[in-house]
């Protein structure tokens, strides 16, 4: 472990990294016991944070003696969960599942996985899905988070890495385009990087229905209408091409397809692309002359595009714009995504995904099913083919969607995912529920067992982080007596199914050794990676193919990844989304984030500081819609979907279109406003549509509500 010295206040300190967001600020944890380590500090050595954290990184020790850790595992009896043993806990998973598999077939059970989950844990959960348990499905709450990004970069560029650039490069941009992210709440940290780009003479446009702490420090603001953003940057084109200012000799040498995508985008002129977003010409030709005139530029996309049912054509607009204008592989320009889980893009590499094997290769390709199965010693053929999606497992649980047992670590699908009132039903249906993981929570309330396992400073391992920066998270804390780490749980598990010589790791290093080997020749290649490497270089960026090699921060730099080396134009057409508003339900409604919580709120809820800066869920309502239905702020207003009912406290604010509503998603109950979301599905990355959901207003209380 790496030493450092800290404030006088902190005589010793270990580096390691946030168990938060994908920026995974680098930390400095010491000045207190190997129980509890007290103070916590932004890493200044760390050079993608600097020093800086946010205020959940802060707090973030807090949880690991908190009064309502679980310390002992807990098995349903008479209706109740009480606590057990680990040999009856893991007794009781093990017996219902070889039972279910016994009698309905392997693929009745199922696995859920975590972009939390380290690149060691992810790794194992799909190695023990697919060889310990024999079931196709498994799939990760990854999905409902950067999918649609990730499918769209591999279709354009043969190689999805969320950010291909360092963070850094944003500084030497002389226009950001942030199109559907919040980064003051999402990435906070972040946010120094676009200060220093602000003050070395850089630009900001923020495309977004909302006029977000993000958007007010932008010099160009474009309130879209939620679901346009696809008809946005393929009118951003029409003008581009309509100007000159697409880069004709980049096409012509690094790209193809672009012949299709120039006659698909001639319907786009911006008087239909007005009536469609919201967006003027006057702001779209500033915009276009800015990336098109520009000596470095930079397109980036986060949720608000990608959580669409045309979340992957969307990100492919934005990325053939990005293209036409000859930005990737360009000095300190190109598309990224502003990856949110904090292993999303490790996560999503390395198995725990339905259609891919580790390295980013792909389950239904002959010669990666060779490779993987030869590093696990077991026949190809044995390996399950690809399954079901995230939702589309959860939405199958129970006899009649025929997956009758789900193994579940590090997600609370039950406020996490679309539609919750029909998830609740689905996991009531289930034979068989074990959830992993630190705290009770709205998940866990349908559990047959819950085992208690460590979190994220009491084990090694390692995450990747939003610019396929491969870091490494240190033993700062002992674990509390009682509790277990995943590797030994998966072990143990993986010995009562008879699969147990595959799975003899005893320390996540071991794990990662053969996942080195896994990984060796796949496009998310790591097998030149050690954890010694990344402790001398701060991190070592994938792919990474043998011992000698630098890492790559610039993937394309020479060239893409498509056995011709260029990229490829791929033409899509806006279309309505899932559902859009009418009559009877006349508002958009849209959810995201509060920088004080983090997905779910299962951690940071219980944090006191986290829960007295933002208590509860508020919805913010323009003044006029808020004068049309009479609510002021502070009132209690429930809106209603097709799905469901939702209840929040009003802001009535001037920062959002007068036709969309807003709610963050990190509750559940009567204040989830996932009980709202349609659950309609890319047809591409099986991404549901949290950004798009017609609803009405049914009710407003006469008075605040307390």
């Amino acid at each position: 472990m790496t030493a450092l010295p800290l404030a006088q206040s902190v005589e010793l300190a270990i580096r390691t990294h946030c168990p938060y967001c994908a920026y995974q600020c680098g930390m400095l944890i010491g000045d207190g016991t190997s129980d509890a380590p007290g103070s916590v500090q932004g890493d200044p050595y760390f050079p993608v944070n600097n020093g800086q954290i946010c205020i959940k990184g802060w707090t973030s020790t807090t949880l690991l003696r908190h009064p309502d850790r679980i310390t002992s595992p807990l098995v349903r009896m008479n209706g109740e969960l009480r606590e057990a043993s680990w040999e009856d806990a893991l007794d009781c998973t093990a017996d219902a599942m070889q039972r279910i598999r016994e009698q309905h077939g392997a693929d009745a059970n199922a696995v859920f996985g975590s972009g939390a989950l380290t690149n060691e844990k992810a790794y194992l959960l799909g190695k023990f899905a697919r060889v310990a348990l024999g079931t196709a499905n498994i799939d990760y709450n990854g999905r409902y988070c950067m999918s649609s990004a990730a499918a769209a970069a591999n279709r354009a560029f043969g190689l999805d890495r969320g950010l291909p650039f360092p963070i850094s490069d944003i500084e030497q941009a002389e226009v950001v385009v942030l199109a559907g992210s919040n980064v003051a709440a999402t990435l906070p940290p972040i946010l120094q990087w676009f200060e220093r780009q602000k003050r070395a003479g850089g630009r900001l446009a923020v495309i977004d229905p909302r006029r977000t702490e993000t958007a007010k420090s932008a010099d160009l603001f474009l309130p879209i209408t939620p679901g346009s953003d696809l008809a946005l940057a393929n009118g951003l084109l029409y003008l581009a091409i309509e100007e000159n200012l697409v880069d004709r000799a980049f096409i012509e040498k690094r790209t193809s397809g672009f012949d299709a995508v120039r006659r698909a985008v001639l319907a786009y002129h911006p008087a239909h692309v007005e009536r469609l977003t919201g967006i003027g010409e006057g702001a779209m030709r500033k915009l276009i002359r800015w990336l098109g005139t520009s000596r470095s530029a930079m397109i980036l996309t986060g949720r608000g595009p990608e959580q669409q049912v045309k979340g992957v054509d969307t990100v492919q607009a934005f990325i053939n714009l990005a293209l036409a204008l000859g930005l990737p592989g360009k000095p300190a320009s190109g598309w990224g995504c502003l990856t949110g889980q904090g292993n999303g893009q490790g996560g999503r590499e390395h198995g725990q995904k339905a259609d891919q094997l580790p390295g980013y290769r792909l389950i239904e390709n002959e010669s990666d099913r060779n490779a993987i199965a030869n590093v696990w010693g077991i026949l190809p053929e044995s390996l399950p083919r690809k399954g079901k999606s995230a939702f589309e497992i959860l939405d199958a649980m129970g006899p009649e969607g025929g997956i009758r047992s789900l193994f579940l670590m590090g997600s609370n699908v039950a406020v996490a995912s679309p539609d919750t009132s029909r998830i609740e039903k689905r996991l009531a249906a289930l034979e068989h529920l074990t959830v992993c993981d630190s705290f009770l929570n709205e998940t866990t309330s349908f559990a047959h067992v819950v085992l208690p396992v460590y979190q994220w400073a009491e084990e090694e391992g390692t995450m990747t982080n939003l610019e396929g920066r491969v870091i490494r998270r240190r033993r700062v804390a002992r674990p509390p007596l009682g509790v277990r780490g995943d590797i030994d749980m998966l072990r143990e598990l993986a010995e009562r199914l008879g699969g147990g010589d595959s799975f003899a790791f005893d320390s996540p290093r071991e794990v990662f050794e053969e996942f080195r080997r896994a990984t060796a020749g796949g496009r998310a290649d790591y097998s030149g990676i050690t954890y010694e490497r990344i402790d001398a270089d701060d991190g070592v960026f994938w792919p990474c193919p043998d011992d000698g090699h630098p890492g790559t921060p610039r993937p394309f730099e020479e060239h893409f990844h498509h056995p011709d080396s260029k990229a490829r134009f791929v033409a899509v057409e806006h279309r309505a989304a899932g559902e859009e508003p009418d009559d009877r339900y006349p508002f958009y409604f849209t959810t995201g984030r509060y920088k004080e919580h983090y997905n779910t709120g299962a951690q940071t809820r219980l944090v006191g500081a986290l829960t007295n800066a933002k208590p509860r869920p508020v919805l913010q309502i323009h003044p006029a819609a808020a004068q049309r239905h009479r609510v002021s702020a502070g009132r209690l207003v429930t809106l209603e979907s097709r799905r469901g009912r939702a209840a929040f406290a009003a802001e009535v604010t001037p920062e959002i279109r007068p036709d969309t509503l807003f709610a963050p998603f990190h509750w559940g109950g009567k204040e989830a406003a996932n009980r709202l979301v349609n659950p309609a599905l890319d047809p591409i990355s099986r991404m549901p549509e949290f950004k798009l959901t017609a609803v009405r207003i049914v009710s407003v209380e006469t008075e605040e509500a307390r």
